[in-house]
C-alpha cells in the first residue's frame, strides 16, 4: 500500500471508465438460507453495522477514486437503521446508488428511498416457485411484500432486476413466468461460488448441496441462462457466460478482473477489499487516496458482479490505457491494447446490455442526479 507523504494532496484520478463499489452496510439478516453464512440463525458472526457519519466522511474519497456506483448490501441492508441517510448521502456525493434486499421489508422502505435518491433495485429470487422461495429464505408471505415493493418502485420509476441465485430449487424453462408475473423488468444470475476465503468477513456463501454442481451441469446452466435470453431481458452478458464456460473447462481466460483496480467492495468496518473473498483487506477507506491499483491478471473466481462486470467494463478499461500511452508517447503500445481480441468482445458485451445503460440513464435524469462538491 501507498500512503501519502507529507505535505502531499490527494490525488484525483482521471479515468475514462468509472468505478463501482458494492458496500456491505451489515451483516445481520432477518432471512435463513440455505445457502448463505449470513443466515439469521447462523452462529459464525455477531450483528456489524456500517457507521453513517464514516460511511459520509469516507463518500469524497470514494469519488476521487472514480468511484460513481454504490450498491448497497448485506445481510440485509434494509435492517440498516439509516437506509435512506447512506442512500442520500451517497447520492449527493454524485454517485448513482442501488440497493440488493430480499424484500421483506420493501413495502415500508420503497418511498424514503425513492425520495432518498435510490436508482435501481435487486430482490433476491431463489426459484421459480414462490412457495419453494419463500421456504428457503424462511420467511412466508414474502412473495406479496415483494409484488407490492416492486409496484411502489416501478411507480416510483426504479429500475427493477432479480437477483437469482443458481442454485438447485430453480427450473431455468419455468422462472419467466415468475419474474414477469411479479413486475421485474430484467433478471441477473449469480454463478455458484467454488472459492472461499475464511479469513474475509464479507465471504457469505456457505457450503450447501443446492449450489454444489459439477462441470458439466455448470455448462448445461450457462447455456440455459443463454436460451433465457430470448423471453427475459438477462443482465449477464453473454461473453461473461462463455467466459465462465472457459473458467469451468480450466482454459485460458480473456478477462482479467478488475477487482482493486475499477471494481471494489467496502465493509461495515470501512476497510475497502479488492472482492469479496480476498484474504485481507487493501487498507481502510480512508487511505484510499494512496492504495495503489491492482492489474495483476486475476481469474480465480466466479463472482457475478466482478467476471461480468470485468468483461463489460474491459473496453473502457483498455481507452483508458491508450490515452495513457499515447500521453507517453507510446504510439506502439496504444496499437497493440486497441486490436486486442477482447476490445471486440467487450464492445458486443456493452452493445448487448444497451437497453439496461438507456434505462439507468432515464432513471437518473428523472431523479435530476446532483452536481457533487468539488472534492
Amino acid at each position: 500500500m501507498t500512503l501519502q507523504q507529507p505535505g502531499e494532496k490527494p490525488r484525483r484520478r482521471r479515468s475514462l471508465m468509472p468505478a463501482v463499489c458494492d458496500v456491505s452496510v451489515t451483516n445481520a439478516c432477518n432471512a435463513s438460507c440455505h445457502f448463505c453464512s449470513f443466515a439469521r440463525d447462523s452462529a459464525v458472526h455477531s450483528p456489524a453495522w456500517i457507521d453513517p457519519k464514516g460511511f459520509a466522511d469516507a463518500l469524497p474519497i470514494m469519488y476521487r477514486r472514480g468511484i460513481r456506483y454504490l450498491t448497497l448490501q448485506g445481510g440485509e441492508p434494509l435492517l440498516h437503521p439509516a437506509i435512506e441517510v447512506l442512500i442520500s448521502d451517497a447520492r449527493s456525493a454524485g454517485m448513482r446508488v442501488g440497493l440488493i434486499t430480499n424484500g421483506w421489508l420493501l413495502p415500508q422502505h420503497i418511498e424514503p428511498m425513492a425520495k432518498a435518491g435510490l436508482s435501481f433495485l435487486f430482490v433476491s429470487i431463489d426459484s421459480h416457485s414462490m412457495d419453494e422461495h419463500e421456504c428457503n429464505r424462511g420467511l412466508p408471505g414474502l412473495g406479496a411484500r415483494i409484488r407490492e415493493g416492486l409496484a411502489g418502485a416501478r411507480r416510483l420509476g426504479i429500475t427493477t432486476l432479480a437477483s437469482v441465485a443458481v442454485n438447485r430449487l430453480l427450473i431455468f424453462d419455468r422462472l419467466p413466468h415468475l419474474l414477469l408475473d411479479l413486475g421485474f423488468e430484467g433478471v441477473n444470475f449469480s454463478y455458484p461460488r467454488r472459492e472461499q476465503s475464511a479469513s474475509s468477513p464479507l465471504a457469505f456463501g456457505a457450503e450447501s448441496p443446492l449450489t454444489d454442481y459439477h462441470d458439466t451441469e455448470l455448462i448445461a446452466i450457462f447455456a440455459a441462462i443463454k436460451a433465457l435470453k430470448k423471453r427475459l431481458s438477462v443482465l449477464n452478458p453473454r461473453a461473461g457466460l462463455e467466459e465462465m464456460e472457459r473458467h469451468v473447462r480450466g482454459e485460458e481466460e480473456i478477462f482479467p478482473c478488475v477487482g482493486g483496480h475499477k471494481y471494489f467492495c467496502l465493509d461495515w468496518n470501512l476497510d475497502i477489499w479488492r472482492c469479496e473473498v480476498w484474504s485481507e483487506p487493501m487498507g481502510s477507506v480512508f487511505d484510499l487516496d494512496y492504495i495503489a491499483d491492482r492489474r495483476d491478471r486475476c481469474t480465480a473466481c466466479m463472482i457475478t458482479c466482478y467476471r461480468d462486470g470485468s468483461v463489460l467494463m474491459h473496453m473502457g478499461v483498455v481507452a483508458g490505457d491508450i490515452a495513457s500511452a499515447l500521453a507517453r508517447g507510446k504510439l506502439g503500445q496504444a496499437v497493440v491494447f486497441l486490436f486486442r481480441r477482447s476490445v471486440f468482445v467487450s464492445f458486443t458485451a456493452i452493445a448487448e446490455q444497451l437497453w439496461l445503460i438507456a434505462r439507468m440513464r432515464r432513471c437518473v435524469h428523472a431523479t435530476s442526479l446532483p452536481t457533487p462538491a468539488p472534492y
